[in-house]
């Protein structure tokens, strides 16, 4: 199950974004492929982090989880510079990434499961 989706990419970063840095075939709509890669992205770099902790997948996807989903996702449809904002978000997923690695977060499933 992928922790995001396109729906929560649009609800974060709104259609008119999404359509911009996912367009790649300039038909005014947001490919479908690029979507699924970018959140596959985001998906694989969350389970590298989780994975030691936290059997995969992962039976329901917190929001914290969707969040950080959404942060990664975002930051690599932008492939050409991400503004300020976004990599921020980017950078505070990461972190938080990292702190579940070492234990300092735990999600809201039981470890292992």
């Amino acid at each position: 199950m992928p922790y995001a989706t396109l729906t929560d990419l649009t609800e974060r970063a709104g259609e008119t974004e999404i359509r911009q840095i996912a367009d790649h075939d300039r038909d005014g709509l947001a490919d479908p492929a690029v979507i699924a890669a970018a959140l596959e992205d985001a998906d694989n770099l969350i389970d590298g982090y989780i994975g030691r902790r936290y059997s995969l997948p992962l039976s329901a996807v917190p929001a914290l989880v969707r969040t950080w989903a959404v942060s990664i996702a975002r930051y690599v449809l932008h492939r050409n510079g991400a503004p300020d904002h976004v990599k921020a978000d980017h950078e505070a997923a990461l972190a938080a990434l990292k702190d579940v690695a070492r234990g300092l977060v735990a999600l809201p499933v039981a470890v292992g499961q």
